[in-house]
């Protein structure tokens, strides 16, 4: 082993998961990929009915397999944080065991769901007391659904913990419910920053489930003695802001307090920050959402569909999707849909945040149907294809950015995008001339960045959130497009 210290993050998203090492070097983060691993959903039968679920086993198993790289490597982390997307959940027996399957976000089980939850709390009061936007697939329907569907799990269950608080638990054994992924649920009370409980009491869900909350910052523990032996050496697992998004956010290389940013994934985050929860008529019109950041800073921001349609066209074209004068061996990588998109004249757009794109057969069939139902040019080729969905989402950027500085009453002159999405050239230009402002782009690996930003906080590498903004500016830098 060398004297240098090196910090772990595992960023799981929705289609992989990386293992990503940091270490300072002449006052920069230098960052090394260690691990790369596949996720999805897999479809299974349960009670008679296909469902879509997380293989909780597959994705523990892939955790530890990366960190036992990072000690072949002879790179032992001194600490390590792992984020995952929000609202999905675990829940433990009696003995900490696993009760019943992970069901994913993408699931239909809670269809009508929300009918049932409003004859309890109406909508509009159940946005003014948690200030969480209305997504059919956020954790309070999902328990909602567990409850009208499968009652017996929710009698058996003793916790419940968000993925990563999952994983985090059966590294160290201890039990942790983190504060930025427990407010994606819309279970939180965001003035005491605490479980709703008499709103969980109302719900006829079990108060049993939900212990303390966590801040980013807050130290687990240490490797089992299990995982210790497994993976080759001991380290702290340190709660990261265990959101995707709320790490992603952190890295957002600015220091002013006014900030607008896309957090640009399978997802498009649009928001800025706040100091108190917008859980205004207003903001509930407009969709926003008041999510937990760093710091009990909010993020105030806006779900867009984002790049979760491409991915899903790249994977039809890899599949074989035919259509005329498709050739042998075309390269259907994100970089090169997005360069022969920028060459295509097509000018038709779709609603690129309306939910018939959340989880279609086929999304290039989907977004063919919108344009012909709406009477517009029908996309033939990929390229085509490509095109309408990078200017749909770049449609649905200004919208959202409009209604931000109209809700806000502030006014911003850039849009900081951080994520894999900030390496899309062609829909960050398209995104200056939509929205009329600068575009601000990277860093790329901003969720993993992020979830080494509490580590290098808590390690006293950085003093503050800002203190490791600036460490992330001064590493990474900023590609500038102007509108």
């Amino acid at each position: 082993m060398n004297g240098t210290k090196y910090y772990l993050a595992v960023d799981i998203g929705a289609s992989s998961g990386r293992h990503i090492l940091a270490h300072m070097e002449d006052g920069k983060l230098v960052l090394e990929e260690m691990y790369r691993f596949w996720n999805g959903n897999d479809i299974v039968e349960v009670n008679g009915a296909e469902h879509r679920i997380w293989d909780t086993e597959r994705l523990f198993k892939e955790v530890v397999t990366g960190m036992r790289k990072c000690h072949e490597a002879g790179k032992d982390p001194i600490s390590m944080g792992i984020d995952t997307w929000g609202v999905d959940y675990v829940l433990l027996d009696e003995k900490d065991e696993q009760i019943g399957v992970c069901y994913a976000y993408r699931d239909g089980r809670t269809t009508g769901v929300d009918e049932e939850l409003y004859k309890i709390i109406p909508e509009k009061d159940l946005y003014a007391r948690t200030g969480i936007q209305k997504a059919i697939f956020n954790t309070i329907y999902q328990l909602m659904a567990a409850k009208l569907q499968e009652p017996e799990t929710l009698e058996k269950a003793q916790a419940l913990l968000m993925m990563p608080d999952y994983l985090h638990f059966r590294l160290t054994g201890v039990k942790k419910q983190e504060y930025t992924n427990a407010t994606t649920g819309q279970l939180v009370d965001p003035v005491k920053k605490t479980w709703d409980y008499e709103l969980i009491e109302k719900l006829g869900i079990p108060t049993r489930l939900f212990g303390e909350i966590s801040m980013p910052g807050t130290v687990v523990g240490d490797l089992s003695e299990a995982i210790r032996n497994e993976v080759g050496f001991n380290c702290t697992v340190i709660l990261p802001a265990t959101h995707d998004t709320g790490a992603a956010v952190m890295s957002v290389p600015s220091t002013s307090d006014d900030t607008l940013y896309i957090s640009s994934g399978t997802w498009s985050l649009f928001g800025c920050e706040l100091k108190e929860a917008d859980c205004s008529e207003k903001a509930m019109k407009a969709n926003f959402t008041n999510e937990g950041g760093y710091n009990y800073r909010f993020r105030f921001l806006k779900n867009i569909m984002g790049l979760w349609m491409i991915q899903s066209v790249k994977k039809e074209l890899e599949e074989g999707y035919a259509y005329e004068g498709r050739k042998e061996n075309e390269d259907y990588s994100f970089g090169n849909l997005c360069d022969m998109a920028s060459k295509e004249t097509i000018s038709s757009v779709v609603p690129a945040n309306d939910g018939r794109f959340l989880a279609p057969a086929s999304m290039i069939a989907e977004v063919q149907a919108a344009c012909r139902e709406s009477g517009q040019q029908v996309p033939e080729t990929p390229w085509e294809i490509a095109r309408v969905i990078y200017r749909s989402l770049a449609v649905c950027y200004k919208q959202a950015a409009e209604e931000i500085e109209e809700i806000t009453g502030k006014h911003f002159d850039a849009i900081n995008i951080v994520g894999g999405g900030s390496n899309a050239v062609w829909l960050n230009q398209l995104t200056a001339q939509e929205t009329g402002k600068k575009i601000l782009a990277g860093p790329g690996e901003a969720t993993a960045i992020g979830t080494l930003g509490t580590q290098l906080i808590a390690d006293g590498v950085c003093a503050d959130l800002f203190d490791f903004r600036r460490l992330v500016f001064d590493s990474f830098g900023v590609k500038v497009y102007e509108a």
